[in-house]
């Protein structure tokens, strides 16, 4: 009767454990997502009108950006991403938004542009443009474009 006892505890606890394990493979490979960052929704944006706000009133509407412009302090980026992570495996990006928003010398609101995650690659999914338009350019498109823009004689000295 004893054996009978320790048998069945025996195949409870092999039970119990196979059911555990399968419980951590279970929740293992279910897909966990974390959400980074802040963008506008619709709604807050309409209250900002291109040509009217400036910077200090978007920031008062919508809070401070994720970034400023690198070069000049003529845009301001509202970004958010999110991740899924399954398993063990690396984190991936399968949501990315990003509010663009240019402004001009004076620090008037000029273009409002909204960008998604589709391909690898960032793509309108929204525009609200000034007549003034928006000029993209970048650091690189500066540096290419000094190229030819210099004179050898500044660097080694003129000898008249």
């Amino acid at each position: 009767m004893a054996e009978r006892r320790v048998r069945t505890a025996l195949e409870r606890g092999a039970r119990g454990l196979g059911l555990a394990l399968a419980l951590a493979a279970a929740t293992g490979c279910t897909p966990l997502y974390r959400t980074h960052g802040f963008v506008p929704s619709q709604s807050e944006l309409m209250m900002l009108e291109p040509g009217i706000d400036t910077r200090d009133s978007v920031t008062e509407t919508l809070g401070q950006p994720t970034a400023g412009g690198v070069l000049d302090e003529r845009g301001l980026y509202y970004v958010q991403s999110r991740f899924r992570t399954v398993g063990p495996f690396q984190p991936q990006e399968v949501e990315r938004q990003i509010v663009a928003m240019a402004f001009d010398a004076e620090g008037i609101l000029r273009n409002i542009e909204r960008y998604g995650l589709e391909d690898g690659r960032a793509v309108p999914l929204e525009r609200r443009v000034t007549d003034a338009g928006l000029r993209d350019t970048t650091f690189l498109r500066q540096l290419m474009g000094n190229l030819g823009n210099f004179d050898a004689t500044r660097f080694i000295g003129d000898e008249d």
